[in-house]
């Protein structure tokens, strides 16, 4: 089913940026905000293994805090929403059965007959790497999150800031993740971009289609 067309979908690309300054007076509608909030969940991942949690960080005492672990970049104050994107840091084997046990439940389905995903998982994910491999395999994944309200918020009209440029260690301490086994991989602002922001109506700059594209 075919919501927008593609010429839709290509001007929306083109209007989305990096945003730099927002709007503080202006806020995601609750019914947007949930569905990039669902957007997050419904995020692909490898085998549907899903090592992430996302954090929307609401108390502006908690968002003053992070802005001085973002070397003062006022998007983690000014945009309508801050999202961290936090990696499982040692998935496991308990985390394998908790995913299979909930899809047996979810597809109606015994768990056994879910060995031949949970063996292979496990053997790819768990077992076959090491703790560092393991590691990078999450924050992998969390990137593929990142996309996902990024350009769905493009699609609604709404303005999005991927950033890397912070401290995530301080961000780990802030908001207590160690102790969950989680760890800071990237961020995301969202919000609607000030009229000032200078770098709204600059055009594009990427790559020639033929420089980044191949069809072999």
């Amino acid at each position: 089913m075919k919501i927008i067309d593609r010429h839709q979908l290509i001007e929306q690309l083109n209007w989305r940026y990096a945003t730099k300054q927002y709007d503080p007076a202006r806020k995601i509608p609750a019914a947007d905000w949930a569905a990039l909030e669902e957007a997050l969940v419904l995020t692909p991942s490898g085998y549907g293994l899903q090592p992430w949690m996302f954090l929307i960080v609401d108390d502006p005492k908690v968002r003053a805090e992070l802005l001085l672990a973002s070397h003062g970049q006022p998007q983690v104050v000014d945009a309508s929403h801050l999202v961290v994107f936090a990696t499982k840091t040692n998935y496991s084997e308990a985390d394998l059965d908790t995913y299979i046990a909930l899809m047996a439940k979810v597809r109606n389905i015994a768990p056994q007959a879910l060995d031949g995903l949970r063996n292979m998982a496990l053997r790819s994910v768990v077992q076959g790497k090491s703790d560092i491999e393991r590691r990078h395999w999450a924050v992998n994944q969390t990137y593929i999150a990142l996309g996902n309200p990024v350009t769905s918020a493009a699609l609604l009209g709404i303005d999005a800031t991927p950033m890397e440029g912070f401290e995530k260690n301080r961000y780990d301490e802030i908001l207590e993740l160690r102790a969950r086994g989680l760890a800071t991989s990237v961020i995301a602002t969202l919000g609607y971009r000030n009229a000032t922001d200078k770098y709204a109506t600059l055009p594009k700059v990427r790559l020639p289609h033929g420089t980044v594209v191949q069809h072999v």
